[in-house]
């Protein structure tokens, strides 16, 4: 069951985004219930994480970058959700967590150091390991985003493979990441990538939106576009469908930002 936050529906910026959305949704038979008490759309960071076993990890939402505008940090304790949520001190974004399909591996940026200060890193990884039931695995974080979300820079494609933004430079970010994820025997593919300006996640098709059918991918009027959605179409045994998302990626997210699976 795929949930939003109502706010989508509300703000009228967001409206021709949500309109072409839901009628892709509906295409794919999906009917998502919008969610009331929301600060901001991006429901993948204040969410509950899911683990292998199905129990439902609700971190600490306190993220730096919204030091300065606290009143934009929802707290799930407001929502009625009918699930059993267990809670961890840990502040974590769901989207700084990728999990691998099987849930036994997640990768997650270093950017959890920095927002958990208190914590020795050792302890903090081997406390990771433990809630989320998985196999963590580290990587460097992009400087120039403020969140320093995974979800923006890697996606599983299965258990052994890794999509990775493209990058022209030979000793880039993207190329220690590979090797980072090499020393954990995980294969990449590069995937288009636009760089973009400021909070903007213009030119993300990595922050695509994934069901057991389709994959959601956002495409931004520009010229990879068609190069990102073919791209995706010789990856996945799965229907692509394009979503133009300008509307939301100007405010710093895409498609997995705003999406959460009940």
């Amino acid at each position: 069951m795929l949930l939003l936050s109502k706010i989508l529906l509300e703000k009228k910026e967001y409206s021709m985004f949500i309109e072409r959305f839901l009628g892709a949704l509906s295409m794919e038979k999906i009917s998502p219930i919008f969610v009331d008490n929301t600060k901001d759309i991006w429901m993948r960071d204040y969410m509950p994480v899911k683990t292998k076993s199905g129990r439902y990890i609700s971190f600490r939402y306190e993220p730096s970058y919204l030091s300065e505008n606290r009143e934009l940090q929802t707290r799930y304790d407001n929502m009625d959700i009918p699930i059993t949520v267990y809670r961890s001190n840990i502040n974590l974004d769901g989207g700084n967590v990728v999990f691998s399909p099987s849930k036994e591996k997640v990768i997650i940026s270093d950017r959890v150091f920095t927002e958990n200060p208190e914590y020795e890193k050792t302890k903090l990884l081997k406390e990771l390991e433990k809630i989320l039931e998985a196999k963590v695995i580290i990587i460097e974080s992009l400087v120039s985003d403020m969140t320093g979300h995974a979800d923006g820079m890697v996606r599983f494609v299965n258990e052994s493979t890794i999509l990775i933004n493209e990058s022209p430079y030979k000793n880039g970010l993207e190329q220690r990441i590979k090797k980072q994820l090499c020393t954990n025997e995980l294969n990449t593919i590069d995937f288009p990538y636009s760089e973009s300006k400021g909070i903007s996640a213009e030119g993300c098709y990595l922050n695509y939106y994934e069901t057991p059918n389709a994959v959601f991918i956002p495409v931004f009027k520009q010229e990879k576009d068609k190069k990102a959605v073919e791209r995706a179409k010789k990856i996945f045994d799965k229907k692509i469908v394009p979503i133009e998302a300008t509307g939301i990626a100007c405010n710093g997210g895409c498609l997995n930002c705003i999406t959460w699976d009940l």
